[in-house]
């Protein structure tokens, strides 16, 4: 049983077509312009094809895994048949599971549920708070943010080679930075971790909509991501790799479909008998519609092409690097260095600004989407800033003074369907906001930096 639609071109010459790419929004200035979405760090807008295929699908929704019925048997298929797409999608070995989740943060969260007894967790600073956080209730290590790929292995290397006692461990490592985009020594940290008896998880967020992911070629143990990231509507994640710890665990959630069998014994207690497969971190009925739209996504990525859609968005990126060096207030944060790989996800600073003003006035007065503030990295942010961050919401704080340091950041990011239209606006609106300044002013409204309408242009 399958579902299918129309055959889609996937000849690249230009972004793949994404849902939202025509709608417009008003100007505090006046008129309505194209949106120009450069917010693809947070959310990746759904790719048209993938929106095609869930409702080419949708007429056919039905349960999973419970039903006789035709419905329920195709619903069932298409679940299944997307594990093994995004299996291969991840090239995963023979013996990993693919778990569904709800995100990146959950399939995290599901790993640290799973962790062997006085398992050390070991992060660096530099993590986003999905993989920093899910560990509080293990022994955690957290390590100093590094300036170079070959210095991240070598304080891995210290920091598991000290460990006491020298028991199971694991390493959570992101694969591209959500703050600086800079791409990460994956494979030479999960060496460095099997050296030493551990084990790796990646946080693939940032780095599975941008560039191939391969478990058995980067030799790492687990692998999450998120749909929305990767193209696909809001709701499903992936945990994917090794199956033993998992299987070792008691469920992530307790209840129906992670159950083989459940019989009531006379003293009244419930003895059950747990799935040894994913099904028994997938309790409940499952997100069907979300998880077929990874699968969608992963199978539109691949036919169009890693390679193509990787140097297109090289094209990007130096272009932006170069269009924001031209403007000598601009601060690129960096971890690694100007020459480091990165994908396209930028954030900068901008004497005399302060960070939310300038992301709102991008939005009010040139209908461009990006994002401020402290990502969801606080240490690594502050890190690269110097500065502890200011409280939520402060747009009305005073603007930084030329030579003093930034609050918070300004995050552009892109990606497959973003249009070179959308980054010569960007461009373009960054050098007039620099060397004229808002037409506008701006207050704290709900803890959001918005126009003040009541307010006379400036």
């Amino acid at each position: 049983m399958s579902v299918s639609t129309v055959a889609v071109d996937q000849t690249i010459c230009a972004p793949l077509p994404v849902l939202g790419a025509d709608v417009t929004v008003p100007l505090v200035t006046g008129g309505d312009v194209t949106y120009a979405a450069l917010d693809y760090a947070a959310s990746a807008p759904a790719l048209q094809r993938v929106w095609d295929d869930v409702a080419a699908y949708a007429p056919y929704y039905g349960s999973v895994h419970r039903g006789a019925g035709y419905l329920s048997q195709l619903s069932t298929d298409l679940f299944e048949n997307s594990r093994e797409t995004v299996a291969e999608f991840l090239g995963c070995r023979a013996e990993d599971q693919v778990v569904f989740t709800r995100s990146t943060t959950d399939s995290l969260n599901l790993l640290a549920a799973a962790l062997p007894a006085d398992c050390e967790v070991f992060v660096f600073e530099t993590e986003h708070h999905a993989s920093l956080l899910p560990w509080r209730d293990a022994r955690v290590t957290c390590l100093d943010a590094p300036r170079t790929p070959d210095q991240a292995v070598a304080t891995l290397e210290r920091a598991l080679a000290g460990r006491d006692p020298y028991g199971p461990a694991l390493v959570c490592v992101t694969g591209a930075s959500n703050v600086t985009g800079e791409l990460w020594p994956v494979r030479e940290l999960a060496a460095a971790a099997h050296a030493h008896g551990a084990r790796i998880v990646l946080d693939a967020a940032q780095l599975a909509p941008h560039h191939p992911v391969d478990i058995a070629e980067l030799d790492v143990d687990w692998v999450a991501f998120s749909g929305h990231k990767l193209y696909a509507p809001f709701g499903s994640g992936v945990l994917a790799g090794r199956a033993d710890w998992l299987v070792d665990a008691e469920p992530y959630l307790a209840g129906g479909g992670a159950s083989r069998k459940v019989a009531r014994r006379a003293d009244g207690g419930v003895d059950v008998e747990w799935h040894t497969t994913a099904a028994r971190h997938e309790a409940g009925s499952p997100n069907v519609i979300g998880v077929y739209s990874i699968a969608a996504a992963c199978k539109a990525l691949t036919e169009a092409g890693f390679d193509r859609l990787v140097a297109r968005e090289q094209q990007l990126v130096t272009r932006v690097r170069e269009g924001l060096a031209d403007v000598p207030e601009v601060k690129v944060l960096s971890l690694f260095g100007d020459d480091a790989p990165r994908v396209g996800v930028i954030s900068f600073v901008v004497e005399g600004w302060n960070s939310s003003h300038f992301a709102a006035a991008l939005s009010a007065e040139y209908g461009i989407g990006v994002r401020d503030g402290l990502f969801c990295a606080h240490p690594l942010v502050r890190t690269l800033l110097g500065s502890e961050p200011q409280e939520p919401g402060e747009c009305g704080a005073p603007e930084a003074a030329p030579g003093e340091k930034s609050l918070n950041a300004i995050r552009v990011s892109f990606g497959a369907g973003t249009p070179d239209e959308h980054i010569e606006r960007f461009l373009g609106a960054v050098r007039e906001l620099v060397g004229q300044g808002a037409r506008w002013t701006y207050r704290t409204e709900e803890g959001r930096c918005v126009p003040d309408r009541g307010a006379a242009q400036v």
